[in-house]
């Protein structure tokens, strides 16, 4: 059984054969004298592992697993099955992933193969035994990582598409059930037999979308939880198994993936500099890498979201990130607070990628701790002062049970199904491919801009646990019917239901539902539509005596035409059309309430509603660079993270004495944070009378 550690992680990945010279003694000093505790190591080398075919190489390792135990460092050992050798793509050019049916993806990046292929499987699976057990028993190696950021690419290979139709025939029985359900009358695409399912390159159909795109998913849990499965034949009780998750991969569903893993581990990645500093002002949008101190958080509610628990941060930023035209390296002050805020979210290992920068190869200006001159630098400084204060916080910071005073569901294949027919227009007036994380993240933002903490739910996590007093279901478009019926029994108990745009749309088949819009929800909201709009720019929003909105609200992107049945009006559009319909309104249900919002507010917008939605408490900070979190210790501690985003120094007023717990200072009623500073700390009790 996994535990995690009783201390938090720290460390990056470290590739000692990469190095242009011998320099692993100097390292391994340089990594101790830094605190760290933990490397990650062997992932991306298959062709060092196995040279050639059948020839394995594996005592190359030996000298860095040892250096590392004799300095206390632990390692985390990866399988480096997602970097094929040149080797097998000459001896099995069968095993390349196709793109697009017959087009395969040329071999010189990574995660080219198909990974259902059995020549694929088979050599995968041979130099997995071989490097686990060769290492496994060894006292430095306390956890695998299998593969490295799956799902990458949607495999169209003859055997894949194959494989997809026979869990179609298992799942829908005939084809005429499968006409029925995925509406095939529709430009007579009627199936006669199975031999007439097209292969899905050419596909317009939204069902086959969405059955496409959960079996892609399925593939990449299958194959993840296949290689954790051959690892725990070798591991040792109290090694973890985990993989690291790039969220954004077209082939991931995360919380299906982490089923069969230890632990949840992800890579968040994230603009630096000016995109930290509050309040945000800038409008730049979401990718693989999050631009937004909001977004920062997000990513760390998204990977605690996967099994509802603390996770590990297998790569994070170190220096510049990304492509050689984008260098931003951090302020300094700026590594603390961003890996503190990931660790008040939930994270208990903080790993950066990585630790030499390196000298060639397609990153060679992904930075990393150490330049290319292999010296300590302001980077190694700024990050060996993180590597104290982890361990002098210690015990108390590990594993984290963030706080929440609103929670958020998230759905994949509702995204997946707004991809297939966006609702939404990008600036050009092209489809915004991303409109789900549009709508989800305007609501997100708000929640964060007005000082609440959150947690991120899938649908099939909605029973585990008490809920926050206030759910929010935006896009919730591919919607399940006893899903739609919990929330309104949420909001029956006592919650505050809040519905954003598209929710309860389609259905599981991303089919749009005959009921009356919302679908299952417009009773008990109180309100109902039958058209809708995309906006062509930010309409003026007013609000009401229940809820103020301050002049700069706009409402962005799309229109619900809303119609009160019942429900009381929350706010309006200043428009000589769109006018009559309300932009939200809410209404009592049982002993909560149902909020529904008819567009994608702005952030002046969404803050506003949240601000009403779940009124402040005495810690939430009045000061706009300033954030405040608090989570629960393993023993019951409460621990308070109050960070400046800015370049001012601020006085923080607290409701009671608080405790520094890197410098045991007393503060008895405000707390001094400098330019980029965060604080840690504790309540102070008060002496209870003899």
């Amino acid at each position: 059984m996994f535990e995690l550690p009783r201390r938090v992680l720290f460390g990056a990945a470290y590739y000692h054969e990469y190095q242009p010279y011998e320099r692993l003694k100097d390292d391994l000093d340089l990594m101790a004298e830094a605190r760290f505790t933990v490397i990650r190591v062997g992932e991306s080398v298959w062709s060092t592992w196995e040279p050639e075919n059948g020839r394995f190489d594996l005592d190359w390792l030996r000298p860095v697993l040892d250096g590392a135990h004799e300095r206390g460092i632990a390692v985390i050992l990866g399988t480096p099955t997602y970097a094929v050798p040149p080797w097998l793509a000459r001896h099995y050019p069968e095993i390349a992933g196709e793109r697009r049916t017959g087009e395969r993806i040329g071999w010189g990046g990574r995660q080219e193969v198909d990974l259902t292929h059995p020549a694929f499987r088979f050599h995968a699976e041979r130099v997995i035994r071989k490097i686990v057990a060769r290492y496994a028993d060894h006292p430095a190696v306390i956890g695998f990582q299998v593969d490295n950021e799956p799902g990458l690419h949607l495999l169209h290979n003859r055997g894949v598409f194959q494989r997809f139709t026979d869990e179609l025939r298992a799942q829908y029985g005939d084809v005429e059930t499968l006409n029925r359900e995925w509406g095939l009358v529709y430009w007579s695409h009627r199936l006669s037999t199975w031999a007439d399912l097209w292969t899905p390159d050419g596909n317009a159909q939204p069902q086959y979308d969405l059955a496409w795109r959960r079996f892609q998913a399925r593939l990449v849990t299958e194959f993840i939880t296949w290689q954790a499965d051959i690892v725990r034949e070798y591991a040792r009780p109290g090694q973890f198994v985990t993989t690291c998750i790039s969220y954004d991969r077209p082939g991931v569903e995360d919380d299906k993936l982490t089923e069969r893993l230890d632990v949840t581990a992800g890579n968040p990645y994230y603009t630096m500099q000016d995109a930290l500093e509050l309040p945000d002002t800038g409008g730049s949008g979401q990718d693989w890498t999050t631009n937004g101190t909001w977004a920062l958080y997000r990513s760390a509610d998204r990977m605690y979201s996967s099994r509802q628990e603390p996770f590990l941060v297998t790569e994070t930023n170190a220096q510049a990130i990304s492509y050689p035209w984008n260098n931003r390296p951090a302020y300094d002050g700026q590594w603390r607070q961003a890996a503190w805020a990931l660790v008040s979210r939930g994270a208990s290992m903080i790993e950066y990628w990585h630790w030499h920068t390196l000298h060639f190869g397609t990153e060679t200006y992904w930075g990393g701790i150490l330049p290319h001159n292999g010296r300590p630098g302001r980077v190694y400084r700024e990050l060996a002062v993180l590597g104290e204060e982890l361990e002098k916080a210690g015990d108390l910071v590990a594993a984290l049970t963030p706080d929440a005073e609103v929670a958020f569901v998230h759905d994949g294949p509702s995204k997946w199904a707004l991809q297939a027919q966006p609702p939404l227009a990008a600036p050009d007036g092209s489809a915004n491919e991303r409109s789900y994380e549009t709508v989800f993240d305007a609501f997100y933002r708000g929640a964060f801009d007005a000082g609440l903490q959150t947690r991120i739910l899938h649908p099939g996590q909605l029973q585990a646990g008490e809920l926050p007093p206030v759910l929010v279901v935006p896009a919730y478009y591919a919607a399940d019917d006893e899903i739609l019926d919990r929330l309104v029994a949420y909001a029956e108990a006592g919650g505050h239901l809040v519905l954003g745009p598209r929710t309860g749309y389609g259905d599981t088949e991303a089919r749009a539902r005959t009921d009356v819009q919302p679908a299952r929800l417009a009773g008990a909201a109180g309100v109902t539509y039958d058209e809708f709009s995309n906006l062509v720019a930010p309409l003026p929003v007013t609000g009401t005596a229940t809820l103020p909105l301050p002049p700069e609200a706009r409402a962005l992107h799309w229109t619900d035409g809303l119609r009160p049945q019942g429900a009381e009006e929350l706010a309006s559009y200043e428009h000589p059309h769109f006018g009559r319909w309300p932009a939200a309104t809410t209404q009592r249900h049982g002993a909560g309430r149902i909020t529904y919002v008819g567009t994608v507010p702005d952030p002046a917008f969404a803050r506003a509603l949240f601000e009403w939605a779940a009124p402040a408490d005495a810690w939430r900070p009045s000061q706009p660079s300033v954030t405040a979190t608090s989570a629960t210790a393993r023993d019951g501690r409460r621990v308070r993270f109050l960070h400046n985003w800015s370049w001012e120094p601020v006085s923080v007023p607290v409701p009671g004495a608080v405790r520094d717990v890197l410098s045991d200072e007393v503060y008895p009623d405000a707390v001094p944070l400098g330019p980029w500073d965060v604080k840690i700390l504790t309540e102070e009790r008060s002496e209870e009378p003899a």
